[in-house]
């Protein structure tokens, strides 16, 4: 099995793999292109993306400066917005719902590495997949953590840590989030 397949899979896997290393590569050549366009060149911003991303819906709007690592593990529903400054570590699945709107400065984080602290020198990872339903708003300087799975209409309150997975309808906030409020 390569790399690639154990990253896909959840599996521990060497990140310093030559396949790996190309893919990222050419991730950080189309994230210079899509930073280097002005914020209001939606169109041709959205055709970067829409060859970048798994998939996009129709009006993804990601603003500058945006960064990732593979681009091909996200996954955008329509109407996604995503404010300036935000990094979203794809080694795993990052699947946004639609009409979802993310605030400026959040991280979302599948890269997953090892306590043990030899085994984390050996240079392993694995990706835990982040879901986030449809209609939700993620506050700005949020961090959304490996494994996470928001339902539908989350409003996350800027700021928040978020460890653990949420259901619909809720706000959250804090470090770690926590429910705030049914909505």
């Amino acid at each position: 099995m390569t790399e690639r397949e154990k990253q896909l899979r959840g599996e521990w896997f060497r990140y310093n793999d030559p396949e790996l290393k190309a893919l990222r590569a050419h991730c950080n050549k189309e994230i210079f292109r899509l930073n280097s366009l002005d914020n209001s060149r939606k169109e041709e911003r959205l055709k970067i993306i829409k060859g970048l991303f798994g998939s996009a819906g129709e009006n993804v709007n990601i603003k500058s400066y945006f960064q990732c690592d593979y681009g091909y593990n996200i996954y955008a529903g329509d109407n996604v917005f995503a404010n300036y400054n935000c990094v979203f570590l794809d080694v795993g699945r990052i699947e946004i719902g639609a009409d979802t709107l993310i605030g400026p400065q959040v991280g979302i984080y599948t890269a997953a590495h090892p306590l043990d602290p030899e085994l984390r020198r050996s240079g392993v990872e694995r990706a835990e997949d982040v879901r986030i339903g449809k209609n939700c708003w993620i506050g700005g300087n949020v961090t959304i953590n490996p494994g996470v799975v928001l339902g539908d209409n989350v409003v996350v309150a800027s700021g928040a840590v978020v460890t653990q997975s949420f259901e619909g309808n809720v706000m959250i906030a804090g470090v770690p989030a926590r429910v705030i409020k049914k909505l």
